[in-house]
């Protein structure tokens, strides 16, 4: 496996060798200040070029970064709807095992990627265009405090898509009630929770792309109820993993509410005991 270096040697040489591009940035966990580095991160870079057309008509190009196991152009597929705009982006993963998600963006657009996210920085810049960038950060990435209206529609999104897997779950529609179990009541728990942890560290840290640090932020005893609600292969381990997720979201929320001076919503007892009754009639 090529060590960082070569890979960013690499990068670099084909860009000065190519007039086209203008600049080469280099973003995510690598540059991270916070995440220690290790063979599974990907290289997120990006050369800003003059001539889109230039490295988007065809892929032999890329050859130039050694053999290619699998790759994927987010901004080529017909399925999903293209994220970045006029930007387009090679996702690689490459035989030695390391993983390049290349961008290009037209260098007319070079100040909005400089302005994207706070975890930039600026490997080349030929002409001297973009200047000096402030040191990368995971600014954008850090928990952020919800006002009101936000804690409230978090709320509700929760407990009333739980109804949604009740009646799944009475209906005997097992992946209609797991889908929104684990898409939307997750999603709220796992946002109520963040809130938790940016009040405790005064909103200085991120637990990251898919909670992937939450576990460090949370008690032992917390993160292990957590994972008992993944245990959700039968309709009877479901219906008990719906009732400890409701749990928990109660208790965090409530602290919530209680340090930021909210008013926790009464809906919490109607829904519960709603949910309760038919789960009382479906299964007795």
């Amino acid at each position: 496996m090529r060590t960082e270096k070569e890979i960013l040697d690499m990068i670099l040489t084909y860009a000065q060798e190519h007039d086209e591009i203008k600049a080469v940035g280099i973003e995510g966990s690598r540059i991270h200040p916070m995440i220690e580095k290790d063979s599974l991160q990907d290289y997120d870079i990006t050369y800003i070029v003059t001539d889109m057309n230039t490295f988007t008509k065809d892929e032999e190009w890329l050859d130039a970064f050694g053999k290619r196991i699998f790759m994927q152009k987010p901004e080529g597929m017909a399925l999903y709807e293209p994220q970045l705009g006029n930007w387009f982006s090679y996702l690689m993963l490459l035989e030695d095992g390391n993983r390049v998600d290349l961008k290009i963006v037209p260098i007319e657009e070079v100040d909005l990627y400089i302005y994207s996210e706070s975890l930039i920085k600026i490997l080349l810049d030929k002409d001297d265009m973009i200047g000096e960038m402030p040191t990368p950060t995971n600014a954008t990435y850090l928990i952020t405090s919800p006002t009101p209206q936000q804690f409230d529609d978090c709320c509700n999104e929760f407990w009333w898509v739980s109804t949604y897997v009740t009646k799944g779950l009475c209906r005997k529609e097992f992946l209609y009630a797991t889908d929104y179990f684990n898409q939307t009541l997750r999603t709220e728990l796992y946002r109520m929770i963040s809130w938790n942890i940016g009040i405790e560290t005064n909103f200085s840290e991120s637990i990251g792309k898919s909670q992937r640090f939450l576990e460090k932020h949370v008690s032992k005893d917390l993160w292990d109820r957590i994972i008992a609600t993944y245990k959700i292969d039968t309709y009877d381990d479901l219906w008990r993993s719906l009732f400890l997720l409701q749990e928990i979201y109660r208790e965090v929320s409530k602290e919530v509410a209680e340090k930021l001076d909210f008013s926790y919503p009464d809906y919490d007892e109607n829904i519960t005991e709603y949910i309760e009754n038919l789960q009382q009639q479906y299964t007795s």
